[in-house]
């Protein structure tokens, strides 16, 4: 089941009588592109052996995806938490400089992540990832020896380096092994881990923090604990983690050829080794991408405040640091519970962007709350509630990446849109430890308006790109009449069971397994 040329696939596809297929769409197949067969004929994929095959990929796969990611955030958050238990003041950080050792991470990010598509689709998966472990999981460990800003500074920007690839590659892989319908409640498993890393976090860093020791500060056992596990992870992931469908080796012969098959209605390939530069130009031109971008920025923007500033926040309201660090455990459940929830809403009504909008009105009602409202312990409650409603936010990025892997096809132009996702959620990270200042402390004040303004742009910015997809579909049905094919057809990879795709709706079934782009793809449908 190995790749074949554009030439190949005419000169061994069936006879358009037999197969419906438009031999006009071939001509434009570029190189490199997979069309999968199995003997010559396409396989039979039951509902039973589309469960067998799915709960299979679930407990190979899917189990790394969110163990990694959940490492990754656990890693990224405990800086938070350290600064309570003395990071600051034992390394002699001033003024913005705790500002910058939190935007270090994102700024290593912005600076790797222009190179880490062509990485995403030349490496193979199975070597990648555990580089990448290994790599953010020495940088976190070695944190623990750093004594001054300088050293923060340095350890922080590896472990950005290294941790930049992996929300992009997360999203490929989710994409290249899930059918659409399956692919918002797998990303919210692994994207979930948000508040359960923010949980463990709270509780491993008030547990840790009081060990006795005469040589480690409670915030370097802190580093020292989160950075060994994330190292040790890496080999197991490398026995553990498969390349693609194609050589899949929990799957026999003969499933992985029906694995590849259920994939079929998704229309937007199942991967390719070729970096195709055409993809990319056409990234660069299509509207959708600016977007996208926009929304990550503005999403993540409120995500930094609180990973990095959360927990100081509440220290405002008063109480000692090991309750600040307890209170942010709640926080944690709400994220976590907040990501299913949304997830499946959006995957049962099958409206992404009306679930994600709904996503942001608790989030600027606790960000008015916290910027109208005194910080004092007579305003406890009332604080504390509408700082547990800006969990409503990390609901937003798994439905956002489901909602741009969903509506773009082609290995490379899916790398791309990844990349410049993660470039905005960088960006939003950077700029939203620097909206505050300790100078703001602890009202931060200043910040939190420039923060409600920018999750007020946030909605706008939903709705325009609601709009787009709406009329590129209303252009994809002209397309396809212009070509002889019917104006609607039923969009097979959005049913909550598997249903084999009728070569009868479509002008050719096996366009689907092409590597071609969403834009060149008139059988390609747009969801909301």
């Amino acid at each position: 089941m190995a790749p074949i040329d554009a030439a190949k696939v005419q000169e061994q596809a069936p006879p358009v009588g037999d197969r419906k297929t438009d031999s006009s769409h071939l001509e434009n197949v570029e190189t490199g592109v997979k069309l999968t067969q199995f003997d010559g004929e396409r396989v039979i994929v039951t509902e039973q052996d589309n469960r067998i095959i799915l709960r299979k990929t679930d407990k190979t796969i899917l189990i790394i995806l969110v163990w990694v990611y959940f490492l990754q955030i656990l890693d990224k958050s405990v800086l938070g938490y350290a600064s309570l238990f003395g990071l600051q003041k034992d390394t002699g950080l001033k003024g913005s400089e705790y500002s910058m050792v939190g935007s270090i991470s994102p700024i290593a990010q912005l600076v790797w992540l222009p190179f880490t598509s062509a990485v995403i689709v030349k490496v193979p998966h199975r070597i990648l990832m555990p580089v990448l472990i290994l790599g953010w999981g020495l940088a976190q460990t070695c944190m623990a020896a750093s004594h001054s800003y300088a050293g923060l500074v340095t350890t922080r920007f590896f472990l950005g380096l290294f941790e930049a690839a992996c929300l992009p590659l997360f999203g490929v892989i989710t994409g290249q092994w899930y059918r659409r319908a399956e692919q918002p409640v797998r990303i919210a498993a692994w994207y979930g881990t948000n508040g359960i890393a923010t949980i463990v976090a709270a509780g491993l860093s008030f547990g840790l923090a009081h060990i006795p020791s005469s040589t480690l500060k409670s915030w370097q056992i802190i580093f020292l604990f989160v950075g060994l596990i994330t190292v040790v992870t890496a080999p197991f992931v490398y026995w553990k983690l498969e390349n693609d469908v194609e050589t899949a080796r929990f799957l026999t012969d003969h499933q992985r050829a029906q694995a590849i098959e259920r994939l079929r209605a998704n229309n937007t390939g199942i991967g390719s080794r070729e970096f195709n530069w055409s993809q990319v130009i056409e990234v660069f031109l299509d509207p959708k991408t600016y977007l996208w971008f926009a929304l990550s920025l503005l999403l993540n923007v409120g995500a930094a405040v609180t990973n990095v500033f959360g927990p100081l926040i509440l220290s405002g309201l008063g109480m000692d640091k090991s309750i600040t660090s307890l209170l942010n455990m709640p926080f944690g459940a709400v994220q976590f519970l907040v990501i299913l929830v949304s997830s499946y809403a959006a995957q049962k009504a099958k409206l992404k962007g009306a679930v994600l909008l709904v996503l942001m009105l608790p989030v600027v009602a606790g960000l008015a709350v916290l910027y109208s409202l005194p910080r004092n312990s007579a305003n406890l409650a009332p604080n504390l509630v509408a700082y547990y409603l800006l969990a409503f936010l990390f609901g937003g990025n798994p439905l956002l990446v489901t909602w741009i892997i969903g509506n773009t096809a082609g290995t490379t132009k899916k790398t791309v849109i990844m990349v410049i996702y993660n470039i905005g959620s960088s960006a939003g990270n950077i700029i939203g430890p620097l909206l505050f200042t300790t100078a703001d402390a602890p009202s931060y004040l200043p910040g939190l308006r420039a923060v409600l303004g920018l999750f007020c742009a946030m909605v706008v910015a939903i709705l325009a790109q609601w709009f787009l997809l709406f009329t590129m579909n209303k252009s994809q049905e002209r397309k396809r009449v212009a070509n002889g094919k019917p104006a609607k057809l039923t969009d097979r990879s959005m049913m909550d069971h598997y249903e084999a795709q009728d070569d009868m709706d479509y002008g050719n079934g096996d366009a689907a397994l092409y590597d071609l782009t969403d834009r060149k793809n008139d059988e390609f449908v747009y969801i909301y």
